[in-house]
């Protein structure tokens, strides 16, 4: 690695220095060899180094100029997206059917939107291998009634199959973070949503934007009558399980809440 370049507070960056949290993190990408792998965030090029051998599609995003020199000095014939992930014109890398995973170490000041955008494109991608802020990855798999339980865990786990597979220290880093890291997999192999992904995350938004009142006030911003016999909101947000969450949003646009 080029010790000259060194990381960027702005864009968090952290890079991997460590060859065998290196390879168990590419070991643990279930991509065929002639999938579509996306990676997010290369930096100095600690994955894509492991990655470039295993498959024919390799394309990386990455917003850093210097980085990017990099990336071209060593690897020619790289796919090289030189953009802000949350910029990224994803269309065009997903223009066709082909199987596509993406993995990336986030730069964990955006996680939550990285991940919210991934959602939104799931159709389109098979799976996702993920490192971010272990706090981070507790909240999407938290179960209901748990204080890390919130929006992340109800969107994340209604729109895939999120597992945390194992934590990353900050002596694998340069410069370490301050925080425990954790990888997760994420696999889009869940049916269709019953219901408007917009419309989702408003119901769920309002709902958690008063996590500590029952759920029959802290809906009341939405400006609706809720169907009381159908739906306990006497509990608490926290409480309700994704399913019902969902359940809740398709009634409403049964109702035309939402037109």
């Amino acid at each position: 690695m080029n010790q000259h370049l060194k990381a960027k507070k702005s864009l968090g960056q952290h890079f991997l220095r460590d060859r065998n949290m290196i390879l168990k993190i590419v070991e643990s990408l279930e991509a065929g060899s002639a999938d579509r792998v996306i990676e997010i965030g290369p930096g100095d090029g600690a994955l894509t180094e492991f990655l470039v051998g295993r498959y024919e599609d390799l394309t990386v995003i990455e917003i850093d100029s210097r980085m990017i020199s990099l990336l071209r000095e060593k690897y020619p014939a790289l796919s090289i997206s030189e953009s802000d992930v949350l910029k990224t014109d994803w269309v065009s890398l997903l223009h066709d059917d082909k199987p596509t995973h993406v993995i990336g170490n986030l730069p964990y000041y955006i996680t939550s939107q990285i991940l919210f955008s991934i959602l939104e494109k799931r159709e389109k991608i098979h799976s996702a291998l993920l490192m971010m802020q272990a706090e981070v990855a507790e909240r999407i798999v938290s179960e209901p009634g748990r204080k890390e339980y919130g929006i992340l865990s109800v969107q994340c786990q209604l729109m895939s199959r999120p597992e945390i597979l194992f934590r990353v220290p900050p002596s694998v880093f340069s410069p370490a973070p301050k925080v425990q890291s954790a990888v997760v997999r994420f696999t889009f192999n869940k049916p269709p949503l019953g219901c408007s992904d917009v419309h989702l995350k408003k119901v769920v938004r309002t709902a958690f934007n008063q996590r500590r009142k029952k759920l029959s006030n802290s809906l009341k911003p939405l400006n609706i009558q809720l169907p009381e016999d159908s739906f306990d909101f006497s509990k608490r947000p926290e409480a309700w399980p994704p399913e019902m969450y969902e359940t809740l949003t398709a009634y409403l646009e049964q109702l035309g809440t939402f037109d």
